[in-house]
Protein backbone atom coordinates (compact mmCIF):
# COMPACT_ATOMS: atom_id res chain seq x y z
CA UNK A 1 0.00 0.00 0.00
CA UNK A 2 1.65 3.32 -0.81
CA UNK A 3 1.68 6.32 1.85
CA UNK A 4 -0.17 8.72 1.35
CA UNK A 5 2.35 11.95 1.29
CA UNK A 6 1.63 14.74 3.95
CA UNK A 7 -0.35 17.97 2.62
CA UNK A 8 1.79 20.91 1.94
CA UNK A 9 1.33 24.33 0.52
CA UNK A 10 2.03 24.57 -3.65
CA UNK A 11 3.41 27.42 -3.58
CA UNK A 12 5.18 30.11 -1.80
CA UNK A 13 2.61 32.89 0.10
CA UNK A 14 3.22 36.36 1.23
CA UNK A 15 2.73 37.74 4.79
CA UNK A 16 2.07 41.08 5.35
CA UNK A 17 3.17 42.56 8.49
CA UNK A 18 0.22 44.38 10.68
CA UNK A 19 0.04 46.87 13.78
CA UNK A 20 -0.22 43.98 16.39
CA UNK A 21 2.85 42.18 14.86
CA UNK A 22 5.16 44.86 14.78
CA UNK A 23 8.49 44.69 16.74
CA UNK A 24 8.59 40.82 16.83
CA UNK A 25 11.49 38.64 15.67
CA UNK A 26 10.95 37.29 12.67
CA UNK A 27 11.45 33.63 14.33
CA UNK A 28 8.12 34.28 16.55
CA UNK A 29 6.54 36.19 13.83
CA UNK A 30 6.60 32.51 11.65
CA UNK A 31 5.92 30.37 14.52
CA UNK A 32 3.10 32.02 14.73
CA UNK A 33 1.76 32.16 11.71
CA UNK A 34 3.09 28.47 10.49
CA UNK A 35 0.93 26.17 12.90
CA UNK A 36 1.31 23.10 12.87
CA UNK A 37 5.12 23.18 11.20
CA UNK A 38 8.32 21.97 13.43
CA UNK A 39 9.97 24.54 15.39
CA UNK A 40 13.47 23.07 13.44
CA UNK A 41 11.91 23.16 10.20
CA UNK A 42 11.16 27.09 10.92
CA UNK A 43 14.42 27.93 12.25
CA UNK A 44 15.49 25.80 9.23
CA UNK A 45 14.40 27.91 6.14
CA UNK A 46 15.24 30.55 7.92
CA UNK A 47 18.85 29.70 7.82
CA UNK A 48 18.90 28.26 4.28
CA UNK A 49 17.67 31.68 2.87
CA UNK A 50 13.89 30.14 1.93
CA UNK A 51 12.06 33.32 4.14
CA UNK A 52 12.78 36.82 2.39
CA UNK A 53 11.15 39.93 4.24
CA UNK A 54 11.27 42.50 1.68
CA UNK A 55 12.54 40.48 -1.22
CA UNK A 56 15.82 40.23 1.21
CA UNK A 57 17.18 37.17 3.69
CA UNK A 58 16.51 38.21 6.96
CA UNK A 59 17.88 36.50 10.42
CA UNK A 60 16.07 34.39 13.16
CA UNK A 61 16.38 38.17 15.36
CA UNK A 62 15.48 40.16 13.05
CA UNK A 63 12.49 42.97 13.70
CA UNK A 64 9.70 42.75 11.36
CA UNK A 65 8.17 46.30 10.81
CA UNK A 66 4.29 47.28 9.48
CA UNK A 67 4.46 47.64 5.91
CA UNK A 68 6.94 44.39 5.64
CA UNK A 69 5.90 41.71 3.53
CA UNK A 70 7.28 38.38 4.37
CA UNK A 71 7.49 35.50 1.87
CA UNK A 72 7.39 32.28 3.14
CA UNK A 73 8.34 28.91 0.92
CA UNK A 74 5.86 26.22 0.54
CA UNK A 75 5.94 24.31 4.30
CA UNK A 76 4.97 20.80 4.92
CA UNK A 77 2.53 20.12 7.80
CA UNK A 78 2.48 16.11 9.13
CA UNK A 79 -0.99 14.14 8.74
CA UNK A 80 -0.53 13.85 12.60
CA UNK A 81 0.06 17.84 12.84
CA UNK A 82 -2.69 18.54 9.99
CA UNK A 83 -5.48 16.74 12.24
CA UNK A 84 -4.05 18.49 15.73
CA UNK A 85 -4.87 21.79 13.53
CA UNK A 86 -8.30 20.32 12.93
CA UNK A 87 -9.28 19.65 16.39
CA UNK A 88 -7.52 22.82 18.54
CA UNK A 89 -6.89 23.35 21.80
CA UNK A 90 -9.66 23.00 23.64
CA UNK A 91 -10.19 26.61 25.75
CA UNK A 92 -9.17 27.02 29.58
CA UNK A 93 -8.65 29.58 31.87
CA UNK A 94 -5.92 29.45 34.71
CA UNK A 95 -5.91 30.93 38.08
CA UNK A 96 -5.42 34.56 38.15
CA UNK A 97 -2.72 36.65 40.19
CA UNK A 98 -3.87 39.62 38.39
CA UNK A 99 -5.40 41.12 35.08
CA UNK A 100 -6.06 44.86 33.90
CA UNK A 101 -5.93 45.90 30.02
CA UNK A 102 -2.38 45.61 29.70
CA UNK A 103 -1.55 41.90 31.24
CA UNK A 104 -2.46 38.82 32.80
CA UNK A 105 -0.68 37.22 35.31
CA UNK A 106 -1.44 33.81 35.79
CA UNK A 107 -0.27 30.67 38.23
CA UNK A 108 0.67 27.98 35.88
CA UNK A 109 -0.05 24.46 36.95
CA UNK A 110 2.60 21.82 36.40
CA UNK A 111 2.48 19.36 33.24
CA UNK A 112 0.85 22.12 31.15
CA UNK A 113 3.61 23.55 28.53
CA UNK A 114 3.20 26.93 27.98
CA UNK A 115 2.70 26.65 24.33
CA UNK A 116 2.42 24.20 22.18
CA UNK A 117 5.49 22.61 19.96
CA UNK A 118 8.55 19.79 20.05
CA UNK A 119 5.57 17.07 20.08
CA UNK A 120 2.76 18.98 22.31
CA UNK A 121 0.10 20.44 20.34
CA UNK A 122 -1.35 23.06 22.30
CA UNK A 123 -0.17 25.34 25.53
CA UNK A 124 -1.45 27.60 28.17
CA UNK A 125 -1.35 30.70 25.20
CA UNK A 126 -3.48 28.77 22.75
CA UNK A 127 -5.81 27.54 25.56
CA UNK A 128 -6.11 31.13 26.88
CA UNK A 129 -6.98 32.02 23.10
CA UNK A 130 -9.72 30.04 22.83
CA UNK A 131 -11.13 30.67 25.80
CA UNK A 132 -10.80 34.43 25.11
CA UNK A 133 -12.12 34.56 21.12
CA UNK A 134 -12.95 38.31 21.40
CA UNK A 135 -9.05 39.43 22.79
CA UNK A 136 -7.32 40.76 19.83
CA UNK A 137 -3.88 40.27 20.97
CA UNK A 138 -2.46 37.57 23.58
CA UNK A 139 1.36 36.90 24.15
CA UNK A 140 3.55 35.19 26.27
CA UNK A 141 5.90 37.60 27.81
CA UNK A 142 8.73 34.57 29.06
CA UNK A 143 8.39 30.88 29.46
CA UNK A 144 8.35 28.34 32.16
CA UNK A 145 9.62 24.65 31.51
CA UNK A 146 6.57 22.11 31.32
CA UNK A 147 6.85 20.86 34.73
CA UNK A 148 7.80 23.81 36.46
CA UNK A 149 4.47 25.68 38.03
CA UNK A 150 4.05 29.10 39.16
CA UNK A 151 3.61 33.18 38.09
CA UNK A 152 3.73 33.30 33.79
CA UNK A 153 2.82 36.78 32.45
CA UNK A 154 0.92 36.99 29.14
CA UNK A 155 0.27 40.96 27.18
CA UNK A 156 -2.26 42.29 26.09
CA UNK A 157 -0.91 44.54 23.87
CA UNK A 158 1.78 44.64 21.79
CA UNK A 159 3.32 47.73 23.54
CA UNK A 160 3.37 46.19 27.42
CA UNK A 161 4.61 43.27 25.62
CA UNK A 162 7.92 45.10 24.37
CA UNK A 163 8.18 47.01 27.46
CA UNK A 164 8.21 43.56 29.61
CA UNK A 165 10.45 41.84 27.70
CA UNK A 166 12.26 44.69 27.73
CA UNK A 167 12.84 44.43 31.15
CA UNK A 168 13.44 40.41 31.63
CA UNK A 169 16.70 41.05 28.75
CA UNK A 170 17.81 44.05 30.62
CA UNK A 171 17.78 41.63 33.92
CA UNK A 172 15.53 44.19 35.92
CA UNK A 173 12.57 41.88 36.75
CA UNK A 174 13.25 39.77 40.19
CA UNK A 175 12.01 36.09 39.41
CA UNK A 176 12.86 33.87 42.64
CA UNK A 177 11.50 30.08 42.28
CA UNK A 178 11.50 27.91 45.37
CA UNK A 179 13.31 23.85 44.50
CA UNK A 180 13.56 20.96 46.88
CA UNK A 181 16.76 19.64 46.07
CA UNK A 182 18.40 16.39 46.91
CA UNK A 183 20.66 16.55 49.99
CA UNK A 184 21.50 19.03 52.17
CA UNK A 185 22.98 22.70 50.57
CA UNK A 186 25.50 24.31 52.16
CA UNK A 187 24.26 27.64 53.58
CA UNK A 188 27.25 29.27 52.59
CA UNK A 189 27.03 28.58 48.47
CA UNK A 190 25.10 31.63 47.39
CA UNK A 191 26.52 32.71 44.44
CA UNK A 192 26.50 30.14 41.05
CA UNK A 193 28.12 31.89 38.65
CA UNK A 194 28.74 29.02 35.56
CA UNK A 195 28.18 29.19 31.91
CA UNK A 196 25.84 27.01 30.11
CA UNK A 197 25.81 25.42 26.78
CA UNK A 198 22.81 23.93 25.04
CA UNK A 199 23.23 20.96 22.91
CA UNK A 200 21.04 17.99 21.70
CA UNK A 201 21.30 14.64 22.84
CA UNK A 202 22.75 11.62 20.29
CA UNK A 203 21.24 8.12 20.24
CA UNK A 204 19.16 6.27 23.09
CA UNK A 205 15.89 6.91 23.87
CA UNK A 206 16.41 10.95 24.51
CA UNK A 207 17.87 11.08 21.05
CA UNK A 208 17.41 14.68 19.68
CA UNK A 209 16.12 16.06 22.87
CA UNK A 210 17.72 19.61 24.07
CA UNK A 211 19.75 19.45 26.91
CA UNK A 212 21.82 21.95 28.65
CA UNK A 213 26.02 21.19 30.78
CA UNK A 214 27.81 23.72 32.73
CA UNK A 215 30.97 24.21 30.70
CA UNK A 216 34.36 25.97 31.72
CA UNK A 217 34.27 29.83 32.24
CA UNK A 218 36.92 29.83 28.78
CA UNK A 219 34.88 27.77 26.47
CA UNK A 220 33.36 30.34 23.58
CA UNK A 221 29.99 28.21 23.42
CA UNK A 222 29.77 29.25 27.17
CA UNK A 223 26.44 31.69 27.99
CA UNK A 224 26.77 33.14 31.60
CA UNK A 225 24.55 32.35 34.03
CA UNK A 226 24.52 33.75 37.35
CA UNK A 227 22.23 31.97 40.03
CA UNK A 228 21.49 33.21 43.55
CA UNK A 229 20.99 30.66 46.28
CA UNK A 230 19.66 30.98 49.74
CA UNK A 231 18.04 27.88 52.23
CA UNK A 232 15.14 28.30 53.63
CA UNK A 233 14.28 25.23 55.07
CA UNK A 234 16.42 22.26 55.99
CA UNK A 235 14.64 18.70 56.14
CA UNK A 236 15.38 15.16 56.33
CA UNK A 237 17.90 14.29 53.26
CA UNK A 238 16.20 17.97 51.24
CA UNK A 239 16.78 21.60 51.15
CA UNK A 240 14.45 23.17 50.49
CA UNK A 241 15.94 26.73 48.60
CA UNK A 242 14.98 29.69 47.33
CA UNK A 243 16.68 30.51 44.11
CA UNK A 244 16.84 33.78 42.28
CA UNK A 245 18.16 33.86 38.67
CA UNK A 246 19.92 37.22 37.45
CA UNK A 247 19.99 35.43 33.64
CA UNK A 248 17.17 33.68 32.04
CA UNK A 249 18.84 30.80 30.50
CA UNK A 250 17.58 27.76 29.38
CA UNK A 251 17.18 25.04 32.47
CA UNK A 252 19.29 27.15 34.22
CA UNK A 253 18.37 26.48 37.72
CA UNK A 254 17.74 22.93 37.23
CA UNK A 255 21.47 22.45 35.74
CA UNK A 256 23.21 24.66 38.34
CA UNK A 257 21.88 22.97 41.49
CA UNK A 258 22.53 19.18 39.36
CA UNK A 259 26.09 20.63 38.68
CA UNK A 260 26.75 21.08 42.32
CA UNK A 261 25.48 18.00 43.52
CA UNK A 262 22.07 18.50 44.78
CA UNK A 263 19.61 17.57 42.35
CA UNK A 264 16.18 18.97 42.19
CA UNK A 265 13.49 16.51 43.22
CA UNK A 266 11.88 14.67 40.82
CA UNK A 267 13.56 16.29 37.57
CA UNK A 268 13.80 13.88 35.00
CA UNK A 269 16.57 15.24 33.04
CA UNK A 270 19.38 16.24 35.13
CA UNK A 271 18.40 14.59 38.66
CA UNK A 272 18.74 11.08 40.37
CA UNK A 273 16.76 8.94 38.22
CA UNK A 274 16.85 6.07 41.10
CA UNK A 275 15.96 8.41 44.03
CA UNK A 276 13.17 9.79 41.54
CA UNK A 277 11.53 6.70 41.33
CA UNK A 278 11.34 6.28 45.10
CA UNK A 279 9.71 9.76 45.92
CA UNK A 280 6.79 9.21 43.39
CA UNK A 281 6.08 6.00 45.09
CA UNK A 282 6.44 8.59 47.97
CA UNK A 283 3.80 10.84 46.75
CA UNK A 284 6.42 13.15 44.79
CA UNK A 285 5.30 12.87 41.24
CA UNK A 286 6.62 16.10 39.34
CA UNK A 287 9.69 18.18 39.23
CA UNK A 288 9.87 20.60 42.82
CA UNK A 289 10.32 23.49 40.78
CA UNK A 290 7.86 26.45 41.24
CA UNK A 291 8.18 29.82 40.14
CA UNK A 292 7.01 31.46 43.25
CA UNK A 293 8.15 35.37 43.29
CA UNK A 294 8.17 37.95 40.47
CA UNK A 295 9.03 41.87 40.88
CA UNK A 296 8.26 43.93 38.46
CA UNK A 297 7.50 47.37 36.85
CA UNK A 298 3.89 47.58 35.20
CA UNK A 299 4.43 48.17 31.37
CA UNK A 300 1.46 51.20 31.47
CA UNK A 301 1.80 53.09 34.92
CA UNK A 302 5.82 52.46 35.94
CA UNK A 303 4.12 51.33 39.78
CA UNK A 304 6.68 48.74 41.22
CA UNK A 305 5.32 45.32 41.23
CA UNK A 306 6.00 42.08 42.98
CA UNK A 307 3.24 38.99 42.54
CA UNK A 308 3.59 35.98 44.87
CA UNK A 309 1.88 32.25 43.81
CA UNK A 310 2.15 30.00 46.77
CA UNK A 311 3.33 26.68 46.59
CA UNK A 312 0.52 24.24 44.96
CA UNK A 313 -1.11 21.65 47.83
CA UNK A 314 0.15 18.70 46.51
CA UNK A 315 3.97 20.32 46.65
CA UNK A 316 2.87 22.30 50.59
CA UNK A 317 1.35 18.39 51.45
CA UNK A 318 4.49 16.79 50.64
CA UNK A 319 6.90 19.38 52.30
CA UNK A 320 4.39 18.89 55.29
CA UNK A 321 4.66 15.23 55.55
CA UNK A 322 8.60 15.11 55.35
CA UNK A 323 8.41 17.27 58.83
Amino acid sequence: MMAVPAPVAPTASLLNVDQESAGQRLDNFLLRHLKGVPKTHVYRIIRSGEVRVNKGRAQAETRVAVGDVVRLPPVRVSERMAEKLDNPAPPKEFPLLLEDEHLIAIDKPAGVAVHGGSGVSFGVIEQLRRARPEAKFLELVHRLDRETSGILLIAKKRSALVHLQQQFKDRETGKTYLALVNGSWPANKKVLDQPLHKYLVQGGPSDGERRVKVVAKDDPDGMRAITLVKVRQKLDGFTLLEVTIKTGRTHQIRVHLASNGHPIAGDDKYGDFERNKALAKQGLKRMFLHAWRLQFTHPATGLALELHAELPHELHRWIGEQE
